[in-house]
């Protein structure tokens, strides 16, 4: 009996310290890190934490060093008597001095951020976790190097580099989201997107279009959604997270939670965010212009103008929102992996806001003017499979339907009929992608897309006093598509250790059909088709004559095809003006050149800077035009003067990009981002005047301090001053948007914020994060937006993990 408890014994302890398991976590959030690299000085043995952040060290047992290595974090060194100290426990702390990390954006597959010529910034989760955007375009705000036009509540619209809208890409885990309905107006889309579920955002400024096709004019923003998880142990693992969050100047009220199970082969993500937002209040400290001082209620069909108890309430702005999201992992071997992704997102109606505050003859011109609910829905599925093949050593395949549903509904003042508008686009993609390693210096990726857009619109008119609803001109031709074919390669050549060379080219071929119905406006055509190509390319030089410089060249080329938007859209594009079809319409084209520099001063300082210029040719915008030899029609009951989107124009824009990042001590840091642009357009006389959708210069400046399970940042964002003679012409147009002047013209004027935020991780279990942003009240509105910014605005979040 003695005997076999002592061997019962001396098994447990053998087995206890030959499994011995150490863990590794996020400094502040305590949140698991995996794939941390693991090496010591005994063996040549690599080891790589699973997604619990644990991996077995027992073969490191006699190890004087343990090497602790993971991208974008403070590397530790340890010996194991020095983790046994520690109970096997090690809390990574983020480094934002080195130059290194890892991106996908700019070839589709993991690539070494200081191999890319491009510039390329990432926002992590961590960043999410303390900032608590709101929506997806907030997210990208919170970068300081993406700015955000909003027109009411329910927007977002990112400029980048002096363009905007159809002139830059949104992607999903790979896919674009971009449409053939995707418009050279402002647009909201981007907040269909949940932050919750987003696992990390890059942007990639430039054009992008050899990687990812049309629209990447400007550059690319991809979004990757929550990952499934497989257990390395092949042993159901289960964690989740429960999120509540409360906001101050819209009362906002937010529900989320995630739920990850992981097997041996299978994995599985769900996710679920409920959001409710009341009227926006902003601050009290700015120009009057800015102020609500009354709205119209419309009670039994009768419209009536109140008068505002609160003039700094923005009221008709509040809406709700639902994102869901569920993703199913399969790997069924080592060299393939399946994942299937399911993404829904919608929002109740909400307002156009800006339209709601215009006045004609001093009496607001619009009783009603919203958007129905913004729908998005995509399936798809994405098949990965790493083998050694004389093509290919990886392939990835990406199939996706996605459907998006939008409506606008707009009435004026004392007016009974309401004009109903709504679209429906079945986008279905097709991509291919493989990468082969030719030999320790050639790296090849190629792919192929095909993409088929379906559009649906229709149009009613409806008499609110009546209930009598006849059909009206839809928005675009009601059945309509648009289709493209291409191809691309790209070589990346790694000549030293300190030179890396990367170009590509892609050929893109691109048809559109559209049928158009004269019952309501006689065109003097019945369809229009276009069937062209576009050919574009990028080279790119990196080099880093030590590990604390890189220096990066790129040239590069972008297009934009016209879409269903450009060639058969018919709207109010400004009080007094109506944009009809025009069905002779071909690419745009861009031609950029940046010059990046990057240093590091021992693990205290990085600077960063890069410089860019671009040139838009044969570029689509928006001119007078002539209908049946009229300059003008009636649209909606009002004369209008007739305009059309034409190849009639060029464009520059240059500035600078840049960045630093200083240590200080006692768990100080202090960065900065700055974003200056300058953009000028072709008018149609020849005349050269501002660009629309060239911000001001902007930027951000944070002081954090991080120590143990606290993290802290005191920062401040800033925007310069457009006069009224640096405003594009038709903003010009706008003073609704706008403050005026001492001449009483419109202007945008500078502002800057004072913000703070907070979090504090109280257990394995618990994190609490609270904010306070816009400090002194200021009164203010992001250049172009018809909404003012939130004035003092308490957030409030608490998050609890499993």
């Amino acid at each position: 009996m003695r005997k076999g408890l002592l061997t019962g014994l001396f098994f447990i302890t053998t087995l206890t310290a030959f499994a011995q398991k150490m863990t590794v976590q996020e400094q502040v959030t305590h949140q698991p890190l995996s794939s941390v690299t693991l090496r010591s000085n005994t063996s040549s043995t690599t080891i790589l934490t699973d997604t619990k952040g644990q991996a077995d060290i027992s073969a490191f047992q006699e190890a004087d060093s343990i090497t602790v290595r993971f991208v974008g974090y403070k590397t530790e060194v340890l010996s194991y008597q020095q983790l046994k100290q520690k109970g096997f426990k090690v809390f990574l702390a983020e480094d934002n001095i080195s130059l290194d990390a890892v991106v996908v954006s700019s070839t589709r597959w993991q690539q070494a951020k200081k191999e890319v010529p491009g510039r390329i910034i990432t926002i992590s989760p961590k960043e999410v976790i303390l900032q608590n955007p709101q929506t997806a375009a907030d997210l990208l705000a919170q970068s300081g190097e993406v700015y955000i036009q909003k027109s009411q509540l329910g927007g977002g619209s990112p400029m980048i580099r002096g363009f905007a809208t159809n002139r830059v890409l949104l992607t999903v885990d790979g896919i674009r989201m971009n449409t053939a309905i995707f418009r050279s107006g402002n647009l909201q889309n981007v907040i269909s997107l949940d932050p919750f579920a987003t696992e990390r955002t890059e942007i990639l400024f430039g054009p992008g279009s050899v990687t990812y096709g049309s629209d990447a004019i400007a550059g690319v923003m991809s979004f990757y959604t929550l990952s499934p998880q497989l257990a390395t142990d092949g042993k159901l693992t289960v964690k989740g997270n429960a999120v509540t969050r409360w906001s101050s100047a819209n009362a906002e009220k937010t529900g989320h939670f995630d739920l990850h199970a992981g097997f041996g082969k299978w994995a599985f993500v769900t996710s679920a965010t409920y959001t409710d937002y009341d009227n926006l209040k902003m601050g009290s400290n700015g120009p009057t212009d800015y102020l609500r001082p009354e709205y119209v209620e419309t009670t039994n069909g009768l419209d009536k103008t109140v008068t505002n108890a609160d003039p700094k309430i923005q009221v008709n702005t509040g809406y709700n929102q639902v994102n869901l999201m569920q993703k199913v992992r399969f790997a069924p071997g080592k060299n393939w992996d399946l994942n299937y992704g399911f993404h829904y997102s919608t929002t109740s109606d909400y307002a156009r806001y800006d339209r709601l505050t215009r006045y004609k003859n001093k009496v607001l011109q619009a009783a009603e003017w919203y958007y129905g609910p913004q729908e998005w829905m995509m399936n798809n599925l994405i098949i990965n499979q790493t083998a050694t093949t004389p093509v290919y050593d990886k392939l990835s395949i990406k199939l996706a339907h996605q459907f998006f549903r939008e409506s606008r509904h707009n009435r004026d003042y004392n007016k009974p009929i309401r004009y109903d508008r709504q679209e429906k686009v079945n986008a279905y993609s097709f991509n291919v992608d493989f990468e082969k390693t030719l030999s320790e210096k050639h790296l090849l990726s190629y792919g192929a897309e095909a993409i088929y857009n379906k559009v649906n619109s229709t149009g009613e008119d409806v008499n609110i006093l009546t209930a009598v609803t006849v059909p009206g001109p839809p928005r675009y031709p009601d059945d309509s598509d648009w289709k493209s074919y291409a191809a691309f390669v790209t070589h990346r050549y790694k000549a030293t250790e300190k030179l890396s060379i990367q170009s590509g080219i892609r050929y893109n071929h691109f048809m559109l059909n559209a049928a158009f119905d004269n019952t309501f406006y006689p065109f003097p055509f019945s369809e229009a088709n276009i069937n062209a190509g576009a050919l574009t390319g990028s080279t790119g030089i990196v080099y880093s004559p030590t590990s604390s410089w890189q220096v990066s060249a790129n040239l590069s080329t972008g297009f934009r095809t016209p879409n269903i938007d450009d060639i058969g859209k018919i709207f109010d594009s400004a009080p007094g003006m109506v944009v009809i079809p025009n069905p002779d319409l071909k690419a745009e084209y861009i031609y950029n050149a940046d010059f990046g520099i990057a240093k590091t001063f021992g693990n205290f300082l990085k600077l960063d800077a890069t410089a860019f210029y671009s040139y838009l040719d044969n570029a689509l915008v928006r001119r007078n035009f002539s209908f049946n030899d009229q300059d003008s029609i009636v649209y909606a009951g009002e004369l209008s003067q007739v305009q059309a989107i034409q190849n009639a124009a060029s464009a520059r824009v240059w500035g600078i990009q840049a960045g630093a990042e200083l240590k200080l001590l006692y768990g100080f840091n202090l960065s900065s981002h700055f974003s200056y642009q300058k953009g000028e357009e072709e008018l149609e006389d020849g005349s050269i005047a501002p660009l629309r959708h060239a911000a001001p210069y902007f930027g951000s400046t944070h002081l954090t301090y991080t120590i143990n399970r606290f993290r802290a940042d005191l920062y401040g964002t800033y925007n310069g001053e457009l006069s009224n003679a640096k405003l594009a012409p038709e903003e010009q147009d706008k003073a609704y948007l706008y403050a005026l002047d001492e001449n009483g013209k419109p202007y945008s004027p500078g502002w800057a914020t004072l913000n703070l935020k907070a979090l504090y991780k109280i257990n394995d279990y618990l994190l609490v994060s609270a904010g306070l942003e816009n400090i002194t009240d200021k009164r203010y509105k992001p250049y172009s937006s018809g909404i003012a910014a939130p004035g003092r605005n308490f957030i409030f979040s608490l998050r609890a993990s499993f």
